[in-house]
């Protein structure tokens, strides 16, 4: 009997000190101290798209004049003697990569750890930078900026979920708001970051510092023990014991169903699980209200992010148009980004609310922007657009709230996904060229500029039909794989209730 005791009493006490060493690492992983990782590494990103366009990497291609003397090149486009077309080529090499791999991830999280995958990602995306710096040739950078769209697919698929799971219910859209004001903040410093990098260590430099910074966070995210993320089983199966002292109070179909018991997501193949989940996610018509409206917006954004310095420099003869271009965006994109957060955690954020505010916010920052291109004087118009800036800023978040609300947990991931390839297939990528190809037909940067401005109010208007629509948010409602693993570990239960010692 002794012996008996025992044994029973050393795993209990190696599961007690198992429990102190786990409660120890929750204390220490606070929600707060995880989401500040999960902005950071966005940062990280958002560092990067700003280092490949900075003057100090990019650089320019050899020049001469008229006289016959010719600069050197500088930076990638130099070394490699790129022309302006094989230097865009780069911007969609990387974008290649991030839209096909997005839903792939998302796919592949209904099998996998999310958290680990979002570690494989930044694996890809540390290694695909060193290759970037290791780079000789056009086609070598090309298809190693390829893989770090690949790398931060990942993690553009599967971060926003935990933010939301993690973040206080009352503060769920300022947490999303710091997450995605990482965007302006990243780009700007990694224009700064990479023009001084560029001019001091040479271009390579800037590639292997930014993974330097990030293989810290790739060995974080497979050691952190991230939160369950809602919709998603955990990945260490139970495997219950089926002795026959444990089944023996068990009916014989309940004994044989804690073996069979499979959710379908496992069971079934990834290809049909995918395109099950696409339909699932394409019936939802607030899904699809949203990204309508996200891409409209997102079309503009576009062509202002690429030529609105050159409209600046082009209507009002600034001086420092990337300046001000630059520093407006950088400080109305913080603002406006927590303001409209903020913003929205205050008013109660229900779906009907967050398109509210999509669609006000839209509506008065497309006005105050379309008043502000119509001014003659310079200065008006840099006090009219920045409030504009900061009122199209706002949506960053409770765009992204509305997608990981309208549907089912276990399909968030894939929710922002789509919305990821969507906004950038339809939305900025087509934007700046079909921009262009306007500008040079009516050769007006004024009215061309009014006429993509205009655009918004669509985007307003196109959120405002969301307001008036029978939107549920479905965050918490159970999947069929959620009540599947429900029933299983209820059976488990009373398999170990039954088998328990008298």
């Amino acid at each position: 009997m002794t012996n008996y005791g025992d044994q029973r009493d050393s795993p209990a006490i190696a599961s007690a000190a198992a429990s102190t060493v786990t409660a120890a690492t929750k204390r220490f992983w606070t929600p707060g101290r995880f989401v500040a990782i999960l902005c950071i590494v966005n940062l990280i990103n958002y560092v990067d798209r700003g280092v490949i366009a900075s003057n100090g990497v990019n650089g320019s291609s050899r020049s001469c004049d008229s006289k016959g003397l010719c600069s050197a090149g500088t930076g990638i486009q130099g070394e490699f003697s790129l022309s302006n077309f094989q230097d865009g080529l780069l911007s969609s090499a990387f974008m290649v990569g991030l839209l096909v791999a997005s839903p792939i991830f998302a796919a592949l999280s209904k099998r996998f750890t999310p958290f680990k995958l979002i570690g494989v990602g930044l694996t890809v995306w540390t290694l695909a930078a060193v290759g970037c710096g290791f780079s000789y040739n056009f086609w070598m950078i090309a298809v190693f900026r390829m893989f770090v769209g690949v790398g931060e697919a990942s993690f553009i698929s599967l971060a926003a979920p935990y933010i939301d799971d993690s973040a206080p219910a009352a503060r769920k859209n300022l947490w999303l708001g710091l997450f995605y004001m990482c965007i302006p903040a990243g780009v700007a410093l990694g224009y700064v970051f990479g023009g001084y990098v560029g001019n001091h260590l040479g271009w390579r430099w800037a590639f292997y510092i930014e993974a330097i910074a990030m293989a810290f966070f790739v060995v974080l995210s497979f050691c952190i023990n991230p939160p369950q993320l809602k919709g998603f089983a955990a990945k260490e199966s139970k495997k219950p014991s089926t002795s026959s002292i444990e089944t023996v109070a068990l009916t014989h179909a309940e004994a044989s169903q804690i073996k069979t018991v499979t959710p379908k997501s496992k069971s079934q193949n990834l290809v049909v699980v995918f395109g099950k989940d696409m339909k699932a996610l394409f019936s939802e018509k607030v899904f699809i209200v949203n990204v309508l409206g996200y891409i409209t917006y997102n079309f503009v954004i576009g062509a202002y992010s690429y030529w609105g310095p050159k409209a600046g420099f082009g209507i009002y003869q600034m001086k420092n148009a990337d300046m001000v271009f630059g520093g407006l965006t950088i400080i109305c994109g913080i603002i406006g980004t927590l303001g409209g957060s903020y913003v929205l955690d205050r008013i109660n954020a229900t779906l009907p609310n967050t398109f509210k505010l999509l669609a006000v916010s839209t509506l008065f920052g497309a006005a105050f922007c379309f008043a502000a291109f119509c001014m003659k004087n310079m200065y008006a118009f840099i006090g009219l657009f920045a409030v504009g800036e900061i009122l199209i800023f706002a949506p960053q978040a409770p765009v992204n709230f509305v997608c990981l609300h309208c549907v089912r947990p276990n399909l968030r991931p894939l929710s922002m996904a789509s919305s990821t390839v969507l906004i950038h297939i339809l939305g900025d990528v087509p934007s700046s060229p079909l921009y262009g190809k306007m500008q040079d037909r009516l050769k007006n940067w004024r009215t061309s500029t009014l006429i993509i401005t205009s655009i918004l109010f669509l985007a307003a208007i196109i959120w405002g039909i969301g307001i008036f629509m029978n939107s549920v948010d479905r965050s918490n409602e159970k999947s069929e794989d959620d009540e599947v693993e429900e029933q299983a570990e209820k059976l488990e239960t009373k398999a170990g209730n039954n088998s328990a010692p008298v």
